[in-house]
């Protein structure tokens, strides 16, 4: 069975939070958010991040088995550019296209909305960058110990592409 991206919405905010809950748990350096801070948001939390932002659902016969976030940036400015965020795919759904199809569905709604897209990754996921980088993302530079959990420091690369 092939899977099937969709953009969620507000009715998909119990799906998203169990899986979010399990990203931040499971991967705590590669999300800036921790799982206590949103553990301890009920319902409403995740339907307003549904709401106010773009996040992809990949489904597997298994259900919600990944997520891709994006935002445009606000202001002026700034409206020129989006953030491309919370990725995560559970580890049964790991090497089947997954990743790359929420990656691509990303892009795809970003063409026509913005210039470019922005990302951070955790220097230490190789896979994940290699993701990035094969779609065309390119490094332009490195924020160092820019997250910092259980007292050990975790530096990010920074990333950006401009849409297809």
């Amino acid at each position: 069975m092939r899977d099937t991206i969709r953009a969620l919405t507000p009715d998909d905010a119990t799906l998203y939070r169990a899986l979010r809950l399990e990203a931040l748990r499971a991967h705590p350096e590669a999300f800036g958010a921790s799982f206590e801070e949103e553990a301890a948001q009920n319902d409403s939390f995740f339907v307003a991040r549904l709401t106010a932002n773009t996040v992809f659902g990949g489904f597997d016969a298994s259900g919600l088995a990944g997520t891709a976030g994006f935002r445009p940036e606000s202001g002026g400015k700034q409206a020129h550019k989006a953030l491309f965020w919370g990725m995560y795919v559970r580890p049964a759904a790991r090497g089947s296209g997954l990743s790359r199809r929420l990656v691509e569905a990303v892009l795809a709604h970003a063409r026509g909305r913005v210039e470019l897209i922005q990302l951070k990754v955790v220097a230490t996921n190789t896979p994940a960058r290699h993701l990035y980088e094969s779609l065309g993302f390119e490094v332009y530079g490195i924020e160092a110990r820019s997250l910092k959990v259980d007292g050990r420091y975790h530096d990010e690369v920074l990333m950006v592409k401009s849409p297809p």
